[in-house]
C-alpha cells in the first residue's frame, strides 16, 4: 500500500475512532486548525528543512485539509536558535528544531538529541519508543509548556573538516574548532578552543586560518559547504553525535487544544517524517562522500588515543552534570544503561555482517 494512501485512510480512521467515513464527515466533526511552524534550519539543507515540509503534508492529508500548517525558515519569524523560546511562550505552536541547540539552558536537553557516545540513530528510535525516553523527556519539557514529539535523525555524523592531519591526541591542543553545545564542553577538555561563529562566517575563517577545524553534519549536507576546498581532511565518526534526533516541539496550550483524533494524526506524521529523513541521509550520504573523495579530500579515521581520551573525559563530564542535576541523572543512567544492553547485540550481528559483506565487496572489487 502506498505511504500517501495508508496515511490518509489512517487519519480518516483515527477520526472516525476506527471507521473510514468520508470527507464531508471529517469537516462536520473536526475543526479547521491553522498553525504556524518555524524551523531551525534553512531551505538549502533539504533533508533537514525538508522533513518538515513533508510533515506537514502528511497533517494535512490526514486531516483532509483541516488541519494545516504553515511552515517558516529561520529568521522570518524567530533566529534559528530561539524556536524552543518561541514555542514555549506560543509566539509559535511549533517548531522543528534539536534539543542541543538549547543546552545553555540546560544540558539535559541534549538527551533529545543526541549526547557523546550515546545512542546510535536505531538505538535512539527504540529508546524513544521502546524504552523510557519519550517519558524522560516529555518530563523534562513539560516545565517549558512543550510537548515533544521525534521528528528526524540525520544518523551518524562525520568528526569534521580540519586544514592539518590529526596523527595523535597532541594535535587537537589549541586546535581552534568550530563547535558548540554538549561537543565544544567535551573537546575543550581535550584542549580544543572551541569557536562559536554564524554560519556566514565559518567559510572565510577557515579559509585564513582564524579556525582550523569544522564540524557539521554528514556528507550529503558537507558537500554544500565547500569546506573541502580549504580543508582536505574529513574525519569519522563523529563520536559526539552517534544518531542525533530532530524533534517537533508543540506549544502544550495549542496541543491540548486539539481533538484527540489530531494529536494522533500529529504523532503518527511526525514518525513517518522521522523515517523519511533517516532514508534520505542513509540512500544519499554514501553517494555524496564519493564524490567528496572525488575532489580529493582525504578521508580518515581520528586516532586511537583520540577516541579513547574523548571516552573517558565525557565520563567525567557526565558525573559533573549528573552531580549538579537530579534530572539529567536520571535521564542519564536510563540513556546509557539503554545503550549497554543493546551494543553487545549490535556488535556481535549486525556489526560483523556489516564488516564482512563490505570485505567481500572490497575484495571483489579488486578482483575486478
Amino acid at each position: 500500500m502506498q505511504r500517501r494512501s495508508f496515511l490518509k485512510k489512517a487519519g480518516m480512521g483515527a477520526i472516525a475512532g476506527g471507521a473510514v467515513i468520508g470527507a464531508p464527515a471529517i469537516a462536520q466533526e473536526n475543526p479547521s486548525i491553522k498553525w504556524r511552524m518555524v524551523s531551525s534550519f534553512p531551505r538549502s539543507l533539504p533533508a533537514l528543512y525538508g522533513t518538515g515540509e513533508k510533515f506537514i503534508k502528511y497533517v494535512k492529508e490526514m486531516t483532509n485539509g483541516q488541519f494545516t500548517i504553515d511552515s517558516f525558515p529561520p529568521g522570518e519569524i524567530v533566529p534559528a536558535l530561539q524556536v524552543m523560546d518561541a514555542v514555549s511562550n506560543g509566539t509559535i505552536q511549533a517548531g522543528h528544531t534539536c534539543g542541543y541547540y538549547y543546552f545553555g539552558k540546560n544540558p539535559a536537553y541534549c538527551f533529545d538529541t543526541c549526547v557523546p557516545f550515546g545512542l546510535n540513530a536505531r538505538q535512539m528510535f527504540a529508546w524513544m519508543t521502546e524504552g523510557n525516553g519519550m517519558t524522560l523527556l516529555r518530563e523534562l519539557f513539560e516545565p517549558a509548556n512543550i510537548v515533544n514529539f521525534m521528528m528526524g535523525n540525520t544518523g551518524a555524523q562525520m568528526g569534521g573538516w580540519y586544514r592539518k592531519p590529526l596523527t595523535s591526541l597532541e594535535d587537537l591542543k589549541g586546535l581552534k574548532m568550530r563547535t558548540a553545545g554538549m561537543n565544544g564542553s567535551l573537546l575543550s577538555r581535550l584542549g580544543v578552543v572551541p569557536q562559536q561563529l554564524a554560519s556566514g562566517d565559518i567559510y572565510p575563517a577557515l579559509e585564513k586560518g582564524t579556525l582550523d577545524a569544522v564540524e557539521l553534519v554528514g556528507p550529503v549536507d558537507d558537500e554544500k559547504s565547500g569546506f573541502f576546498n580549504v580543508a582536505k581532511y574529513y574525519y569519522y565518526p563523529g563520536f559526539w553525535e552517534a544518531g542525533p534526533q530532530v524533534s517537533l516541539y508543540t506549544n502544550k496550550d495549542a496541543y491540548e487544544a486539539l481533538p484527540a483524533s489530531y494529536k494522533t494524526i500529529l504523532e503518527a506524521a511526525s514518525r513517518w517524517a522521522a523515517i523519511d529523513m533517516l532514508s534520505m541521509y542513509d540512500a544519499q550520504n554514501p553517494q555524496a562522500l564519493r564524490r567528496l573523495l572525488a575532489a580529493g579530500v582525504k578521508l580518515q579515521e581520528f586516532p586511537r588515543d583520540i577516541m579513547e581520551a574523548a571516552y573517558n573525559a565525557a565520563q567525567e563530564m557526565f558525573k559533573e552534570y549528573s552531580d549538579k542535576d537530579p534530572m539529567f541523572k536520571k535521564i542519564y543512567e536510563d540513556h546509557m544503561a539503554f545503550r549497554d544492553n543493546l551494543m553487545p547485540w549490535f556488535n556481535a550481528v549486525e556489526g560483523s555482517y556489516t564488516r564482512f559483506v563490505s570485505q567481500m565487496i572490497a575484495k571483489n572489487r579488486k578482483k575486478s
